[in-house]
């Protein structure tokens, strides 16, 4: 278990370590707020692009190799992003990025694969856990981001550390996750009743119903992630740095509820706690919105990011129930979830611009709601493989 801990914080200390630096990069480059944004989105359509493609990888080479393709794409890619800013080479840097981008979403599918196939053999809910890994990675990698910055510790040196940190343990820790199951029947194509060989997956009601919850998840994130600390500013007339704080509370919200919300599941069910957390997030966005104080805000910003926190990981877990179809499924409901996280704050913030960003932010609720009415989906499915580990055997992991 340890082995999947550790892949999921690498994952988001990886990302967070070049995202923490993005004014560095722009500043390299000199490029201003619009054209870093195009830039970025290079990065994003290679994401989008490789998820469709991770399962059909995952089901035909096995998690551990998917993790360390990934892994070693990511490597090459912030090797490259580094000399594209030795050479202040734009192009040089988009091509990184590209590969950055389809790097992170091989990986982010063989660990969640891998994460709901330790969680169904334990035999208790364990994905938030592997989850709040990637938040404290990614925290971390915030951290350290910032502290090299302040050290003046260049961008290009900083990547070429972190292409060798991610090479060597992408390449190391997959030895250690569970053995692979053969299912000679299944293929990344569909299976008898559930869509037809030529959708596969995609064609799969249940599926694409998990993906609409994890929409919302995705989103209701994605639009906190980018947007609560220039709303609270905006909205709120309040500084930059309280603008901050804002954002750590709905972080600290939701990384608490990633550590807790197991119990929770294993307790009263994935739809009763799937559809609690979806009206926390949808209560305390609209708090946020219409709190005319900043206290009662941040009350907001704790109820939305607690609300946050299990609905990604809860649609990961819900995706791979069926072993035998969770590659091709986990590939299906992380593009829909990532698309809503990549795309939707660009959407917000061109909505604010029109309403304000404050008032932007209440769209995000209509998918919220929408997620709530269909989380019946994602309700546990029986398998003849969730038996719990044995306590020697759970150790090893």
């Amino acid at each position: 278990m340890f082995a999947t801990y550790a892949i999921f914080g690498l994952n988001g200390l990886v990302f967070a370590s070049w995202a923490a630096r993005i004014p560095a990069a722009s500043g390299t480059l000199g490029l201003g707020s619009g054209q870093m944004g195009s830039l970025l989105l290079v990065g994003a359509i290679g994401s989008v692009l490789s998820l469709p493609l991770a399962g059909i990888i995952a089901a035909r080479f096995g998690t551990a190799n998917t993790v360390r393709i990934g892994g070693t794409a990511a490597a090459v890619a912030a090797s490259a992003v580094a000399l594209g800013l030795v050479m202040v080479s734009v192009p040089v840097v988009a091509v990184g990025l590209f590969l950055f981008g389809c790097g992170i979403a091989l990986w982010d599918v063989g660990q969640n694969i891998e994460g709901a196939d330790v969680e169904r053999r334990v035999g208790r809910t364990i994905m938030p856990r592997f989850h709040a890994a990637f938040s404290g990675g990614a925290f971390v990698g915030a951290l350290l981001g910032a502290a090299l910055s302040a050290l003046e510790v260049s961008l290009s040196a900083h990547l070429v550390a972190v292409a060798a940190l991610s090479l060597a343990v992408s390449l190391w820790v997959p030895r250690s996750f569970l053995p692979e199951e053969k299912h000679p029947d299944a293929a990344p194509g569909a299976q008898p009743g559930t869509g037809g060989r030529r959708f596969g997956a995609w064609g799969e009601p249940r599926t694409l119903l998990i993906g609409l919850v994890v929409l919302g998840a995705a989103l209701t994130e994605g639009a906190a992630n980018d947007w609560v600390a220039k709303a609270s500013v905006d909205g709120l007339g309040t500084t930059e740095s309280t603008g901050a704080i804002m954002f750590a509370v709905f972080v600290a919200a939701m990384t608490a509820l990633r550590f807790v919300g197991g119990g929770l599941i294993d307790r009263f069910g994935r739809v009763r706690v799937l559809q609690a957390s979806l009206g926390s997030s949808l209560v305390g966005l609209v708090l946020f919105v219409a709190a005319p104080t900043v206290p009662l805000a941040a009350v907001g910003a704790v109820l939305w990011g607690a609300g946050a926190a299990l609905g990604f990981p809860m649609g990961m877990s819900a995706a791979a129930d069926e072993p035998e179809r969770a590659a091709a499924r986990v590939s299906v409901v992380s593009t829909i979830g990532y698309t809503a996280f990549l795309a939707g704050p660009p959407f917000i913030g061109f909505l604010g611009d029109a309403v304000g960003l404050r008032n932007a932010l209440l769209a995000v609720g209509v998918a919220v709601l929408a997620s709530f009415l269909v989380a019946p989906a994602a309700r546990e499915r029986p398998s003849e493989d969730r038996e719990p580990l044995r306590t020697g055997s759970d150790r090893s992991y």
